[in-house]
């Protein structure tokens, strides 16, 4: 297995420029830490690590801290069990056609309104809460401020953060310092955790963006440290980490209700994200990347595969830039962000399906309601008529 791996996947074409091998780039202990593949076996023990965690700093942290904030949770009506439209739900559609209604209203013994509603309300049975989603949001939160934080003390005082050009001097026989050896590792370790848990996180629009963004990072991540690619790689890594914990907690406020602190922190994630996503990243990351490092050697398969990886990331960025530009569109001339372009809601319907038998009352409670505005309204026509004739009664005398 040994000889097949270094014959076809660690081909020395593929790994490193023209002209150098693996024996080249031996480095003796005292020279420093060597990045290998064999390291990255430990992001998989870890993403799991990373789900525990989250599973206990949400119960411990993020809901006592959302209850605190005064995170509320709508009141939804659960859906009468229904055994067969259980199944046609789980098994063939949550919309079923009109034709679907009639059918299963015939083997229920339910008339086609209630087929309705009884979908109605088990579509908005499994929408995730503000709770959930206020939990989801905070994990992040927690962790890419930490990650950023981390990742920008251990570049400050790093040549290739302020001269580009150091990324290439010397590759790739270049040492992997201890702290940008754990910024990778933890790095990987996490998004392959969002990764094993996407499918059970609140799922929006972009969710498909959202899996090839995790692969794509994933693979970004992987194969720049195999490829040693680490000095490049870090930055990539931190000008994603600069935006993302903004926008994690404007979630966070807009679940609790505070808008202005919301619409505050959303205008600054949109700025940091337009700047480093669509200027900063382009701009030095990319074009280091593909015109800097031509400059130290030939291009080889890592240049073009690590650059491909690069332009797909710029390419959702773009995709995401258009949904950010589309909020603040609506921010400045409707005068607040109204709803997140992605939507926290599930992919397949957009809005809050409303629950027609109400959220806190019954209907017998909103007839009555209806009731009495009705008889609000008609006393009111009634006092209106009686002014008006007053008034024409008290003018007949001047009029005589």
């Amino acid at each position: 297995m040994e000889a097949l791996l270094n014959e076809w996947l660690w081909q020395e074409e593929s790994w490193l420029p023209p002209g150098i091998s693996w024996q080249d780039i031996e480095m003796k202990e005292d020279e420093g830490r060597f990045p290998l593949p064999r390291d990255l076996i430990y992001t998989f023990p870890l993403a799991f690590t990373f789900i525990a965690l989250r599973y206990v700093f949400e119960r411990l942290i993020a809901v006592p801290f959302s209850k605190h904030l005064g995170v509320k949770d709508r009141i939804r009506i659960r859906a009468a069990s229904v055994p067969k439209l259980e199944t046609f739900y789980k098994q063939k559609s949550r919309q079923p056609s009109q034709i679907e209604v009639v059918s299963l209203g015939k083997q229920c013994g339910i008339s086609q309104r209630n087929i309705q509603t009884w979908f109605r309300h088990r579509r908005n049975q499994d929408r995730p809460s503000n709770s959930r989603k206020f939990c989801e949001a905070s994990w992040r939160f927690a962790f890419y401020i930490a990650s950023f934080t981390a990742g920008l003390g251990s570049l400050i005082n790093t040549p290739w953060f302020w001269d580009h050009r150091e990324c290439w001097r010397g590759y790739p026989k270049q040492p992997v310092a201890e702290a940008h050896y754990w910024y990778y590792i933890l790095e990987m370790g996490f998004y392959l955790s969002l990764l094993l848990c996407v499918s059970v996180d609140v799922k929006r629009k972009d969710f498909k963006e959202q899996v090839i963004h995790h692969i794509a990072t994933i693979f970004l991540i992987g194969f720049s440290y195999c490829a040693n690619y680490v000095r490049v790689g870090t930055l990539v890594m931190l000008v994603h980490d600069s935006s993302d914990f903004f926008l994690e907690s404007a979630k966070m406020f807009h679940y609790a209700g505070w808008t202005r602190t919301c619409d505050s922190l959303f205008v600054i994630f949109s700025l940091v994200f337009l700047v480093t996503r669509l200027v900063v990243f382009p701009g030095r990351v990319v074009h280091t990347t593909l015109v800097v490092s031509l400059e130290f050697f030939q291009p080889f398969f890592g240049y073009y595969f690590f650059n491909a990886l690069l332009l797909v990331l710029q390419a959702l960025h773009i995709f995401w830039a258009y949904l950010i530009l589309r909020m603040l569109y609506k921010f400045v001339f409707l005068g607040k962000v109204e709803r997140d372009e992605r939507s926290d809601e599930e992919s397949e319907v957009d809005d809050e399906e409303p629950e027609e038998d109400g959220d806190e009352c019954s209907w017998e409670q909103r007839k009555g309601t209806i009731n009495s505005k009705l008889a609000s309204l008609a006393n009111n026509c009634v006092l209106n008529n009686l002014t008006n004739q007053r008034n024409i009664n008290s003018r007949l005398p001047k009029a005589r």
